[in-house]
C-alpha cells in the first residue's frame, strides 16, 4: 500500500468537492440559516409579546379583581356590574377574548373557576389565569384563616437553589450544566447528522465512479484498499473544514445572540408588574442566564476525536455499501442495518441529559456504534472517568479495524462487479475473495 497514492486521491477529493458550489452554497447557506432562525425565533417573540389577551373579570368577592389588577392591569379587565350572559355576548362580539367568574365557592374551595373564552389565547394563556388565579385564591384563603402577612410572604417565596461544582483538586466553580446539557446534545446531534450525511455522500460517490466507469481508469493504477483509504480521508478532510466553519459560526452565533436575548428579557422583564417581575425571578428566569460560560478546550478536543472515529467507522461501512451496487436504490436493504445503532445512539443520547450517568448512558457510551454520539454527550456533561473514555476509544480504534477491514474485502470486489444484483449472502462471498 502506496501512501503517495492515497495521498493523491484524497486531494483529488477534497479539491475537486471544496471547490465544487454544491459545497461552498451548503457551507455558507447552513450558518446563515441557523441566522435566520434564530431572528424568526425572535421576531416571533417580540411579535408575540405585543399582542395582549383581554380578560373580563365578574368579581362577586369584591376582593379578588383587585389583586388581579394589580398583577396585570393590561389583561385584566373589571366587569363585575355585567351579568353572565352579557359577558357570553362580549366574547362572542370579540370585545374581550374570555371572561372569568368569580364567587365565595371559589375561595372556599368548594368548585374551580371556570374560564370561557371563543378558543382564543391557547395554553399560555390558560397556564398564566391558573397561576394568577391559584395566587389570589391562596392569599385570600390565608388572609380569611387570620395568617399574618409576614408569614404569608414566606409562604409565598421560593427556595433558590444555588449549584456549585467541587472539581478533583478541591476548587469549587460555578456549575454550567445546564449550558453544558444543551451543547452536549448539540455536538452528539451534530456527530449524528455529520455521520448520517457524509456517510450518504461517500455512497454516492463510489455509485457514480461505478456509474460512469471512472473506477475503471482509476483502479487500473489505483489498489483498491488506496482507494478507498484516500476516498475516506479526503471526504474526512472534506467533513471537517465544513464542520470547522458551522462550529466557529454557531460559537459566533451564540456568543452574539446570548447577550441580545439577555438585554431583550431584562427591557421585557423592565416594563412587567412588580409581582410579574418577582414571579420571573422566582421561577429562575434571569438575562444572567444568557451568557455564554467557557467551553473547555479538552471538550473540543474529545469532540473531533470521536467525530473523527465514529466517521471512519461509518465510512468504510458506507463505502463498501456503494461498492455493492449499481444504483441508490439498491442501497436500501443495506442501510436499515446500518442506520439503526445511530438511531439508537441519538434516542439514547437524550436519556443521558437526564441521566449521565446512568447505567444505559454508560454502556451505550461503551457499545463502538453508539460511542460517538453518546460518549460526547456525557462527556460535556458529567465527569467522566478517563477509564472508559480510553476504553471507548480503543474499542472504536478495534471497531475500525474490523470494518474497515471486511469494507475493503468487499470494496475490492464490488468496484469492479456491474449489472448484478447483490444481497448478503453474496457479500459474504466477496469477503471470503477478497
Amino acid at each position: 500500500m502506496s501512501l503517495r497514492q492515497i495521498l493523491l486521491v484524497l486531494k483529488r477529493e477534497y479539491v475537486t468537492r471544496i471547490r465544487s458550489k454544491a459545497f461552498i452554497l451548503a457551507t455558507v447557506l447552513i450558518p446563515l440559516g441557523m441566522i435566520a432562525f434564530v431572528g424568526i425565533v425572535i421576531g416571533i417573540s417580540v411579535w408575540d409579546s405585543d399582542t395582549q389577551q383581554t380578560i373580563g373579570i365578574a368579581d362577586q368577592t369584591e376582593v379578588l379583581y383587585p389583586r388581579l389588577e394589580e398583577m396585570a392591569p393590561d389583561r385584566y379587565q373589571n366587569l363585575s356590574e355585567l351579568t353572565e350572559d352579557s359577558l357570553r355576548t362580549l366574547v362572542q362580539q370579540e370585545e374581550i377574548d374570555g371572561f372569568i367568574v368569580l364567587g365565595e365557592s371559589h375561595v372556599e374551595g368548594q368548585e374551580d373557576p371556570e374560564f370561557v373564552s371563543s378558543g382564543s389565547g391557547g395554553l399560555s394563556l390558560q397556564n398564566t389565569l391558573r397561576t394568577d388565579l391559584r395566587e389570589v385564591i391562596r392569599n385570600e384563603r390565608l388572609k380569611r384563616a387570620n395568617v399574618s402577612e409576614d408569614v404569608q410572604e414566606i409562604y409565598a417565596s421560593d427556595i433558590a437553589l444555588t449549584t456549585t461544582k467541587l472539581t478533583e483538586t478541591g476548587k469549587e466553580t460555578e456549575d454550567d450544566t445546564g449550558f453544558l446539557t444543551i451543547v452536549g446534545v448539540i455536538m452528539g446531534a451534530i456527530i449524528f447528522g455529520a455521520i448520517s450525511g457524509y456517510g450518504g455522500l461517500i455512497t454516492r460517490s463510489v455509485i457514480e465512479e461505478k456509474t460512469n466507469r471512472i473506477i475503471e481508469v482509476i483502479a487500473s493504477s489505483v489498489k483498491p484498499i488506496e482507494l478507498l483509504f484516500g476516498k475516506l480521508a479526503g471526504i474526512g478532510a472534506l467533513a471537517l473544514t465544513q464542520m470547522t466553519f458551522w462550529v466557529a459560526s454557531l460559537l459566533g452565533l451564540a456568543a452574539a445572540t446570548g447577550p441580545l436575548a439577555g438585554m431583550f428579557l431584562s427591557e421585557q422583564m423592565s416594563n412587567m408588574p412588580e409581582t410579574s417581575q418577582t414571579a420571573s425571578a422566582q421561577q429562575g428566569i434571569n438575562p444572567e442566564m444568557f451568557s455564554i460560560p467557557t467551553i473547555e478546550p479538552s471538550l473540543i478536543i474529545y469532540f473531533a476525536i470521536f467525530f473523527i472515529l465514529g466517521y471512519l467507522i461509518y465510512a468504510s461501512i458506507f463505502a463498501a455499501i456503494g461498492s455493492a451496487v449499481d444504483s441508490e436504490a439498491d442501497t436500501q436493504q443495506y442501510m436499515f442495518p446500518v442506520m439503526v445503532p445511530i438511531f439508537v445512539a441519538y434516542i439514547i443520547m437524550f436519556q443521558t441529559m437526564n441521566n449521565p450517568d446512568g447505567t444505559l448512558s454508560v454502556v451505550g457510551s461503551l457499545i463502538p456504534l453508539c460511542t460517538p454520539i453518546v460518549m460526547i454527550t456525557r462527556i460535556a456533561i458529567t465527569d467522566v472517568p478517563f477509564w472508559q473514555i480510553g476504553l471507548s476509544m480503543l474499542l472504536m480504534i478495534g471497531t475500525f479495524i474490523g470494518t474497515m477491514w471486511l469494507s475493503a474485502k468487499i470494496y475490492s470486489v464490488g468496484i469492479l462487479s456491474y449489472g448484478k444484483s447483490t444481497n448478503w449472502k453474496e457479500l459474504l462471498k466477496w469477503v471470503k475473495q477478497g
